[in-house]
């Protein structure tokens, strides 16, 4: 019987194939990932979206009612400065110095607080405190005017009733002025970075490091912390503000996506959407943190709806990423692995990084979750865990990164999900990254990324060379960094394509003095196309060197800090998405 398989466009109406008797379902069970070609549909990149905010607290003028009941004054106000609402705005007056700190909300260490500076008038400052009510220990990020004019940031780390630290940022030529600002601070728990936002372009000012004085991590020291607007204003100055806010975001940048399954490895839908953990980008290792969003397959309207928080039961929540997550239903638990990133952030290195088992019987997909965190014994396991449970060989299956002259796929097993794991397979002899264990017709594949720009497709459970997975218009260029994650994802019957893959791309844009780094990233899906031929292959360790050099450049110049720390940020994310034709 002969298959015809027309191009896939993206409509409503789905799938098109002429056939007798078979779907594109029933042929799309049949295929090998070698034989797929994933096309791409979209791209997107999330930048401080505030349309995907999910809110914590805020002082929104035009709606308070009571000033001094919603928001109210904390500790003496220094000269009895005047604080009004004036067409939706609140405006801050002093006729002599004065000082004025206003509660708005809790505190959270992983969310991102905003101060919209609508005018300011005369000499002073204007931003954020975090303080602590139990203890003279706070930190306050400061908007800089003279004369009206912006002219840079100022971040002061007080503990215990002394001055820990003091940093000022002079803001870059083209963002100093007077027009409206943005002030934003990205809390990523050890430290913050602090970014201005001025006509819809966010800037990289400065970071703070700050678990050097104390560790926000601690759930003694975020319950007793607390998030406040605080303005410092010379005689005769004023300020309006827009609002004042504080939020959970998907930040600045968005990597390491990976579908949230059955145990099985089958993808968990809900509510006729995909759900995914992607990592939420910081500074470095111990910075960034572990988003979950959702998206309907059939379209492409990538949404944020959370983020999860690890507890190992040492009186921390960290900020783990990089995870697989799966739903159990015999054991109605939410399940999976993590890995252990958070351990750069530690003060004391006392425990390496390693792969974490985690479990929350809530479902952690929603607003502010905790789960569960055990150490997993999987000896020379390192990143990028995928796991499932092989119902015919009846065992747990864990394809890993393993860190070993290099980041190279291995495979495991165990006869329990938690371990512990041995190796039954690998490493492979090529540069691994975004393990995935995927199910294409009957049998399962390995897929991972790599710096040889290629998606390489292996054979499961042997993991022998099986082929690369096709991508037209992958997310690389001819000289960017080529280790995407696969995440490809098999549908069922009704939607435009039997396989989707959501991907992101490796950008780095920086400047001689941007420290830090940031690797931004995209978002791609895709649809299946006929065989083709795949491309010769290239030396592995060519491309190895290549990036090996690439590395060591970028430490280098990632050294080079200055206080500027000047780095824009809209050119440099990207979300990308993919149809199967």
């Amino acid at each position: 019987m002969k298959i015809s398989l027309f191009a896939v466009r993206r409509t409503s109406i789905g799938l098109t194939v002429v056939s007798v008797g078979l779907s594109a379902w029933a042929v799309a069970a049949e295929v090998t990932p070698d034989q797929l070609e994933f096309r791409r549909q979209g791209v997107r990149r999330m930048i401080f979206d505030r349309s995907q905010d999910i809110s914590l607290a805020g002082l929104w003028p035009a709606k308070v009612i009571g000033l001094d009941v919603m928001h109210p004054a904390v500790n003496e106000q220094e000269n009895g400065p005047r604080l009004t609402i004036e067409g939706g705005r609140l405006r801050i007056r002093a006729k002599e110095s004065a000082t004025a700190t206003r509660w708005i909300g809790g505190f959270n260490p992983f969310a991102i607080y905003d101060v919209a500076v609508n005018t300011f008038t005369g000499s002073g400052e204007i931003g954020v405190m975090f303080r602590d009510t139990d203890a003279e220990d706070r930190i306050t990020v400061t908007l800089v005017v003279e004369g009206g004019v912006h002219r840079g940031i100022r971040c002061v780390v007080v503990k215990d009733g002394k001055e820990a630290e003091s940093q000022d940022f002079a803001l870059p030529d083209d963002l100093v002025g007077s027009g409206p600002i943005r002030l934003r601070v990205q809390m990523l728990a050890v430290g913050a970075n602090v970014f201005v936002e001025v006509a819809g372009r966010s800037t990289l000012i400065g970071h703070i490091d700050i678990a050097e004085h104390f560790d926000l991590r601690r759930k003694d020291l975020m319950r007793r912390f607390e998030f406040c607007l605080h303005s410092s204003l010379q005689a005769g100055a004023s300020v309006e503000i827009d609002e004042a806010t504080a939020a959970l975001s998907p930040g600045c940048g968005q990597a390491d996506i990976r579908a949230i399954t059955y145990k099985d490895g089958s993808p968990f839908m809900d509510q006729g959407r995909l759900w995914f953990t992607i990592t939420l980008r910081g500074r470095h290792g111990g910075w960034p943190m572990q988003g979950v969003f959702s998206m309907n397959p059939s379209v492409f309207d990538i949404r944020f709806e959370g983020l999860i928080v690890f507890d190992r039961d040492d009186g921390l929540l960290r900020n783990e990423l990089a995870s697989h997550l799966f739903y159990d239903k015999e054991a109605q638990e939410w399940r999976g692995m993590t890995v252990g990133f958070s351990a750069a952030g530690d003060p004391v290195k006392d425990v390496p990084k390693q792969l974490w088992a985690v479990t929350s019987k809530r479902d952690p997909r929603f607003g502010f979750s905790v789960m569960k965190a055990k150490p997993v014994e999987m000896p020379g396991s390192s990143e990028d865990p995928s796991i499932l449970f092989d119902q015919e060989a009846q065992k747990w299956r864990v394809l890993v990164c393993t860190r070993n002259k290099g980041f190279l796929a291995a495979l495991y097993e165990a006869d329990e999900w938690d371990g512990p794991y041995v190796r039954i397979a690998g490493p492979v002899t090529v540069d691994s990254t975004g393990c995935l264990l995927q199910k294409f017709g009957s049998k399962y594949y390995a897929l991972f990324g790599s710096a040889d720009r290629k998606v390489y497709i292996y054979s499961y459970p042997d993991l022998k060379p099986a082929g690369e997975l096709r991508i037209h218009r992958p997310p690389w260029g001819e000289k960017t960094n080529t280790r995407v994650w696969p995440n490809v994802i098999s549908l069922p019957e009704g939607y435009p394509a039997p396989y989707i893959a959501l991907m992101m791309d490796r950008l780095t844009i920086h400047r001689k003095y941007s420290n830090p780094i940031f690797r931004t990233l995209a978002f791609g899906w895709f649809i299946r196309k006929m065989p083709a031929k795949p491309k010769p292959r290239i030396g592995a360790f060519l491309k190895l060197a290549e990036n090996l050099l690439l590395s060591v450049t970028l430490m280098i110049l990632g050294a080079q800090t200055n206080s500027l720390a000047k780095f824009h940020i809209l050119a440099t994310q990207r979300w990308q998405s993919y149809l199967v034709t």
